[in-house]
């Protein structure tokens, strides 16, 4: 196997960090047309290709550890014997990262079954029929030194002692993701500051809520942006139940107020970072940033407890954001979960009690091509 020089890397890593912060000229592997990304995520599709090149690894990644789990945000196609796909994750307890970053394990190990540290892998990939023989792995840091991930390479067979050979090439390709990181980052957050300023005229008269061009805007800039980094989410749908009755019965003004109210008690019980909207009549919308499927849970719970001792009647679905199926696939199985917790109401006897919502949201599928 043949590697380009070190040297000839660093000209190119230098290249990409100017680049990304903005500093004129292109070094001799950017020419026009063809300069490196200044995202995380397109800088990462080169590296994993680089690596996937110049060795003899079957798999390569870069990969978000969050929340107890290792997801694969960014991977070289998979094969036969490592079938690891982009929005697959992993127990990071049980990685072999794990025990690299920990300084229990090598980052680099030519014959993982020969480190004693990596037993706990190779259990589990042997019973999930991953046939993972030889590994390496770089942490990838946040800019306060705080782990984000990993770029890391699977090999389906072992392999030899010159394995080690990719060791320096790694940490100067981890530095490079580490950097890149910063600068997306940092970019990040100042677009999202001025989003925020936008986002203010987009405003529901009613409740003082964002309403659904508010909301159809977050989801549109924070899509990329979320399957980016890899950061956890969760979309809750709620919808009124018998508004239209309330209005039939006690005028629109009942009405009015029965959805201010619900207003009240979301703004209540969502915190500060929450995406809060009204999306329409009764139809309201909350998007839970940073939140795990379990966090996501218990305030869909708070929710319903503090609707039913409002006295107001309504009905709750939540999934968990996923790099595959980004907000429209979270919110489709939101939607999914809620209509069915209405149409089990509806069915009821007794339609104004206020049952608690189911605790686990459908499944969303896998699209046949996107993030792959």
């Amino acid at each position: 196997m043949v590697f380009y020089p070190v040297a000839m890397v660093v000209e190119w890593s230098g290249a990409v960090t100017a680049d990304l912060h903005g500093q004129a000229g292109a070094g001799p592997l950017t020419a026009p047309g063809v300069q490196p990304g200044r995202r995380l995520d397109a800088v990462s599709r080169l590296v994993v290709d680089y690596l996937r090149s110049v060795s003899s690894l079957d798999l390569w990644a870069v990969t978000r550890v969050a929340q107890g789990s290792e997801l694969f945000l960014t991977a070289t196609a998979p094969t036969a014997g490592i079938p690891l796909l982009v929005g697959d994750s992993v127990p990071f307890s049980q990685t072999m990262c794990r025990q690299m970053i920990s300084g229990a394990g090598p980052r680099v190990a030519p014959d993982v079954r020969a480190v004693q540290a990596f037993q706990a892998w190779v259990a589990f990939a042997d019973a999930a029929d991953i046939k993972i023989e030889s590994f390496v792995g770089m942490p990838i840091v946040l800019p306060d030194g705080a782990l984000f991930g990993t770029l890391c390479g699977f090999g389906s067979r072992v392999q030899s002692d010159s394995l080690s050979a990719l060791e320096p090439l790694l940490a100067l390709l981890s530095a490079l993701l580490s950097a890149v990181l910063e600068a997306d980052m940092t970019a990040t957050n100042a677009a999202r500051e001025r989003e925020s300023a936008l986002r203010e005229s987009d405003v529901d008269v009613l409740t003082g809520l964002l309403n659904r061009r508010g909301w159809e805007r977050f989801i549109e800039s924070e899509e990329a942006r979320f399957r980016r980094f890899g950061d956890p989410a969760a979309v809750i749908m709620m919808d009124l139940d018998r508004l239209k009755h309330i209005n039939d019965t006690d005028g629109h003004a009942a009405g009015d107020e029965c959805i201010r109210r619900a207003a009240q008690i979301l703004l209540g019980v969502c915190r500060a970072s929450d995406v809060v909207a009204r999306l329409g009549g009764d139809e309201f919308g909350v998007i839970a940033v940073g939140a795990d499927p379990e966090q996501a849970k218990v305030l869909l719970q708070r929710l319903d407890q503090r609707l039913t001792a409002a006295g107001v009647s309504g009905s709750l679905g939540y999934a968990p954001f996923s790099v595959v199926a980004g907000f429209p696939g979270a919110q489709q199985a939101a939607d999914a979960m809620m209509y069915e917790q209405k149409r089990r109401r509806s069915n009821s006897q007794d339609a104004t009690a206020a049952p608690r919502p189911a605790v686990s949201p459908p499944a969303q599928r896998r699209p046949t091509s996107a993030g792959r």
